[in-house]
């Protein structure tokens, strides 16, 4: 028992990968306990939301405990498992956008909409990367119909549906809560198709001499940053929402009752 588990979490240091497997794995989980752990704390309105942001990197940490495993022991890319963590908390991370803008009228259209595009961003995903041949042809098609999924739901958080909404909403902390979101779906969504390149037949590794070892490491840092920030920007909004509420119950009542003369 002792060398088996030796051998689990034998990490070399010059493996970046191994390394950010295991980075990945306890910042997920320290993230997802602490959301659980503030969503005590905050307004009622703001529990769900942080509940699935609790949900979503603590779903990722179980994930990649086994990712850890699985490339220690084989080092070879657990796409498989990649993507059922994916297909649970990418739809998730999509539900952070209707709880947010749900007070300002958004509809359950919207959030199906979300998840369509999702679905059909890691669809095309998977089976540009799982059942990739080596040509350049078959990760281009599946990449490009990949990105139209991406591009939807990159348009809802900057100018569609959701950023009228939240604009419509009137609150500043979810104003700048959905376009904060949006910058990750923008630049840390960005990183996956750095990642998608670096297979056998990608643009980056058959244009620039990439290695397919790098996807995992593209796709490690990506998770954290992305996971862990939508969780962080929820709480900041739900943190606003409650220190706006103790400064106005905390006014005289003179001050907030007075009429001009």
């Amino acid at each position: 028992m002792t060398t088996l588990l030796t051998n689990i979490v034998d990490i070399r240091v010059d493996d970046p990968i191994a390394f950010t497997f295991f980075t990945g794995y306890m910042a997920m989980l320290a993230a997802s306990v602490f959301f659980f752990a503030e969503r005590g704390v905050v307004e009622g309105k703001w529990k769900l939301s942080l509940l699935v942001s609790a949900l979503i990197t603590g779903i990722a940490a179980v994930h990649y405990y086994y990712m850890r495993d699985y490339y220690l022991a084989t080092h070879h890319t657990p796409t498989a498992l990649r993507y059922i963590d994916w297909t649970l908390t990418v739809p998730l991370m999509c539900v952070e956008f209707y709880l947010l803008t749900k007070a300002a009228g958004a509809k359950i259209g919207l959030l199906w909409k979300l998840i369509a595009a999702a679905v059909l961003m890691l669809v095309a995903g998977y089976i540009g990367e799982a059942f990739a041949d080596g040509s350049t042809s078959h990760s281009v098609l599946w990449g490009t119909i990949s990105t139209v999924g991406y591009v939807y739901i990159l348009y809802t958080a900057w100018a569609g549906e959701v950023a009228q909404l939240a604009r419509a909403s009137g609150d500043a902390a979810v104003i700048k809560g959905i376009r904060a979101l949006g910058w990750f779906v923008l630049v840390g969504w960005a990183i996956y198709p750095i990642g998608y390149m670096c297979m056998k037949g990608g643009w980056l590794n058959t244009g620039l001499g990439w290695q397919a070892s790098s996807v995992d490491l593209f796709y490690n840092i990506a998770d954290a940053i992305n996971k862990i920030g939508f969780g962080l920007v929820v709480y900041g909004i739900a943190v606003s929402g409650k220190s706006a509420a103790a400064v106005h119950e905390t006014m005289p009542t003179a001050d907030r009752t007075a009429v001009p003369a």
